[in-house]
């Protein structure tokens, strides 16, 4: 006998009590700024989230999930709700403002034929958007590549992080140096790199780590074995968001080898915590680390497939930060704070979504 999937039953359970609602007549005007997520339940603050889930999560600690009573739908690409089609019927049939947070697209480097197929929801939600927030202008240039423009108002909008809860160790911690392969490793060449990578470094670094944390789609442990590094590397698993500042004062630098990431949010948490970063020179993570927060590594910059930079050019970059160490660990910190700190993000949330929210209740009198 079939196990019953306890998760996706209560998930269909949670929908479809939510449309039972959605489907009745509106007895009641909705006042005030009402967000609903595209989700029924959002995880608690602190508890393991990714990607958009990240975003909702985030900004329901200021405007709460409401899905049954709502007068903005936020939606956050490529993540969307499964039940896509019939939430954008009903915020076209209620004069609903639709803001759509645009992360990556799908391309033949990562997704192959299957690009297309992932591209599709995207193209919708962008069809159906009010405004939409770029993550990076990476972003908006893939998405214009692949998906094409928007229909409705745009802008860029980095992730953001709160700069008081990430903050740097003091002291710097000891030993080492420790470098951090953060995030889920969704593609096999982002921990190999980062191996081969700690390979070349322990020829002039003696005490020379690596912390690998998330999901592996490959095993590791043969290749670390292979490279010699048992005594060096640790797997660190999965960690809910609350640990993840302890996590990072751990390290010394962070070790980015995603090629093409969109904005990724782990980039701007370790530069907040005094991280510099070395990483794979592409995608929006130029656009975060700049010229001062640490070092990206070049590397074939093509949409059809992956050309990693090699790892003996990464170890020369963290070579590079390390000898400058203190210089890169402010910097690195300073921007953080200046450029991404949480509380503008929220407010240009609180206001975009108060614009759009008095729009339509002009446009319903």
């Amino acid at each position: 006998m079939a196990r019953i999937d306890r998760a996706r039953v209560g998930r269909y359970a949670r929908a479809g009590a939510r449309w039972a609602r959605l489907l009745a007549p509106v007895r009641r005007s909705v006042t005030g700024i009402r967000v609903f997520y595209g989700v029924d339940l959002l995880p608690r603050p602190g508890d393991p989230a990714a990607g958009g889930t990240a975003k909702a999560q985030r900004l329901a600690t200021r405007f709460p999930n409401h899905p049954r009573n709502f007068n903005l739908l936020y939606l956050s690409s490529p993540h969307l709700p499964r039940d896509l089609g019939p939430l954008v019927w009903l915020a076209r049939r209620r004069g609903i403002p639709v803001v759509v947070n645009q992360n990556g697209v799908g391309y033949p480097a990562w997704a192959g034929d299957a690009s297309t197929t992932f591209n599709a929801p995207v193209r919708r939600a962008l069809d159906v958007a009010t405004h939409v927030l770029y993550q990076s202008a990476f972003c908006k240039a893939s998405a214009d590549a692949f998906v094409g423009a928007p229909r409705g108002m745009w802008e860029i909008l980095y992730n953001a992080v709160d700069t008081t809860t990430f903050t740097p160790s003091v002291p710097p911690p000891a030993g080492g140096p420790v470098l951090l392969l953060g995030g889920d490793q969704t593609q096999a060449y982002r921990a190999e790199l980062a191996l081969r990578t700690l390979a070349e470094l322990v020829a002039s670094y003696d005490e020379a780590r690596l912390l690998v944390t998330g999901r592996l789609v490959a095993p590791a442990n043969g290749l670390v074995d292979e490279l010699g590094l048992r005594d060096r590397v640790e797997l660190v698993g999965r960690y809910a968001q609350r640990d993840a500042p302890a996590l990072l004062r751990r390290a010394h630098v962070l070790l980015h080898t995603q090629m093409n990431d969109s904005c990724p949010s782990l980039v701007i948490e370790a530069m907040a915590c005094g991280l510099p970063v070395v990483y794979s020179r592409s995608g929006g993570t130029v656009e975060l680390v700049g010229d001062v927060a640490g070092i990206g590594v070049p590397h074939e910059a093509t949409w059809e497939r992956l050309v990693p930079p090699e790892p003996r050019a990464l170890a020369e970059a963290v070579s590079r930060v390390l000898a400058d160490h203190d210089r890169y660990r402010t910097a690195a910190r300073q921007r953080a704070v200046a450029e991404y700190d949480l509380e503008p993000w929220f407010a240009r949330h609180e206001e975009l979504f108060a614009q759009l929210v008095a729009q339509r209740q002009r446009g319903r009198r």
